[in-house]
């Protein structure tokens, strides 16, 4: 039954021009404002970022600290590390060198420090140097090792006729070569109204689906929710469906055999953007041999339903 349902978490407070909740990636679309900054969340941080914002965070705080030490040891003087080339820029460039080989202990042997300054300042370099790699292979471990569900969402959610009723359709499958074990689907409907104070708020619906789970998932999966005489959307004509300010919120679980446990992945859809009177394109077939292909260019593939 599609019924109403309290608040489940995101708030009844809404307005005019409310965007997209969840983002492509999975997360919700919050700007914090006035939030102070923990070193504690640092880790949390770079576990959840991105690989390439990953790994220039890491190139750029490697180069920081070498131009910073690199700064010192000119300072101290570049004759207590190498003979000087009476050229400022070759001496600096020197001592970058110099820092980076004892930040990462490699130590070719080619310079070395002559003074005790430089030497108490080079041992405090490698003790900071073995604390950074430490902490980054950690990071690079809890990244790697991060149970991430990778769930394939279609771009487009389509309404057609099916069987009885138009329906609303968005299908999925695993991004992985994997198979999903006894993935799981629930779909909320958030809608923006205006209500008699003037005020817009959001009221919510799990809606029902034809199926709301299956046993395993190794193609593709079409996610279907009849609009019939229980739905919320129901009295909304075909054609006020993109004027809608609504959003249907999917959360999707499995069990995956890579991480030996349940994984999460929520996704949405605005009602605005609904290809009406289109249907998806079969991403599946069989081969001569008999073989099952899945083929990831159709999986976005719609086609139009009327002739």
């Amino acid at each position: 039954m599609n019924r109403k349902i309290k608040d489940p978490g995101i708030g009844n407070t809404s307005a005019q021009h409310v965007q997209r909740l969840i983002n492509d990636r999975g997360g919700f679309n919050i700007n914090h404002v006035n939030k102070p900054r923990k070193f504690s969340e640092a880790y949390n941080y770079l576990i959840g970022i991105s690989w390439t914002h990953f790994f220039c965070l890491t190139f750029l705080a490697y180069c920081l600290v070498n131009v910073f030490f690199a700064a010192i040891y000119f300072g101290l003087g570049i004759q207590y590390i190498t003979t000087t080339t009476g050229n400022a820029f070759k001496d600096f460039l020197n001592a970058f060198f110099f820092s980076s080989q004892t930040f990462t202990t490699l130590g070719y042997g080619a310079m070395a420090p002559k003074s005790i300054a430089s030497g108490i300042l080079s041992s405090i370099e490698a003790f900071i140097g073995l604390m950074f790699f430490a902490f980054s292979t950690g990071l690079l471990y809890g990244r790697f090792s991060k149970p991430r569900a990778a769930i394939r969402f279609t771009k487009h959610m389509v309404l057609q006729k099916y069987d009885t009723h138009k329906s609303l359709m968005f299908r999925i499958a695993n991004d992985r070569m994997s198979t999903m074990i006894k993935p799981k689907v629930t779909v909320t409907l958030k809608l923006t109204k205006l209500n008699k104070k003037g005020v817009y708020t959001n009221n919510f619906y799990t809606l029902k689906l034809e199926r709301d789970a299956i046993n395993y998932l190794p193609t593709t999966w079409t996610i279907v929710h009849k609009i019939d005489e229980k739905s919320p959307l129901y009295n909304i004509p075909e054609a006020a469906l993109t004027s809608t300010k609504g959003e249907l919120i999917v959360l999707v679980s499995y069990y995956d055999e890579s991480f030996n446990q349940e994984v999460y992945q929520m996704y949405s859809y605005m009602l605005n953007t609904v290809k009406i009177n289109y249907t998806f394109v079969k991403a599946y077939y069989y081969n001569a041999e008999g073989e099952m292909m899945l083929d990831h260019k159709l999986f976005n593939a719609i086609e139009t339903t009327e002739s």
